[in-house]
C-alpha cells in the first residue's frame, strides 16, 4: 500500500469516527444522559430541549452528518485524486 493510500485511509477513519463521536453525543448525551439537564431548557412553545433532541433532534442532526461526511468525502477525494467523474 502506497503511502498515499495510507494518508487518504488515515484521513477517511479520522472522518468516520469523528461523524461517529458526534452521532454518539447527539443521539446518547442530548438524547439520554443530559436529557435532565436540557429539560430546564424550554424551545419551540414550551417543549423541553431534552424531549426535543430525544424525538427531533438527534434526526436532524443525523440529517447534517450525512451530508456533511459526502461533502467531506468528496473533498478527500479530490485531495488524493481518487474522486469520481
Amino acid at each position: 500500500m502506497s503511502s498515499d493510500s495510507q494518508e487518504y485511509w488515515k484521513a477517511n477513519i479520522r472522518l468516520v469516527m469523528g461523524c461517529l463521536a458526534v452521532w454518539f453525543i447527539v443521539s446518547y448525551g442530548c438524547g439520554i444522559l443530559f436529557a435532565p439537564a436540557l429539560n430546564s431548557i424550554h424551545i419551540l412553545g414550551g417543549y423541553p430541549l431534552g424531549f426535543w433532541f430525544a424525538q427531533q433532534g438527534s434526526i436532524y442532526s443525523f440529517v447534517i452528518l450525512v451530508f456533511f461526511y459526502a461533502w467531506r468525502m468528496n473533498q478527500l477525494d479530490r485531495k488524493f485524486g481518487v474522486q469520481e467523474d
